[in-house]
């Protein structure tokens, strides 16, 4: 059963919609409506240098929650790499963040689409 928090494995496109490569992402929330299970993902990518300070998360071999992640290495939860998509196209969980690191990002997204 899939639920906000968890990390699953996802082909996710590139920005100009070519195929991308088989990848985690970070399930951050499952849309509103009993028809669809449509989810809000955002890609995490083991290339840190593309961190964007004080929006992404970087996630480290010595977090607590790294070892329950599945991450191999350390690696930067893209925030503004968003997508939506059918539930059925995710592959299955590797692992999951802390509670208290899914709340940081979705309030720096917020904050970020609120103009803060």
């Amino acid at each position: 059963m899939k639920k906000a928090g968890q990390i699953v494995l996802f082909r996710f496109p590139q920005t100009n919609l070519a195929e991308g490569k088989l990848r985690p992402a970070l399930l951050l929330g499952k849309l509103p409506g009993e028809y669809y299970d449509d989810w809000l993902i955002c890609m995490i990518s083991s290339q840190i240098h593309q961190y964007v300070p004080e929006f992404d998360e970087l996630v480290r071999e010595n977090d607590v929650d790294f070892g329950c992640s599945g991450l191999k290495s350390p690696s930067v939860i893209r925030v503004g790499r968003l997508a939506v998509v059918q539930g059925e196209v995710l592959l299955g969980a590797i692992g999951e963040i802390a509670p208290e690191r899914l709340q940081s990002i979705k309030k720096r997204l917020a904050e970020w689409l609120l103009g803060s």
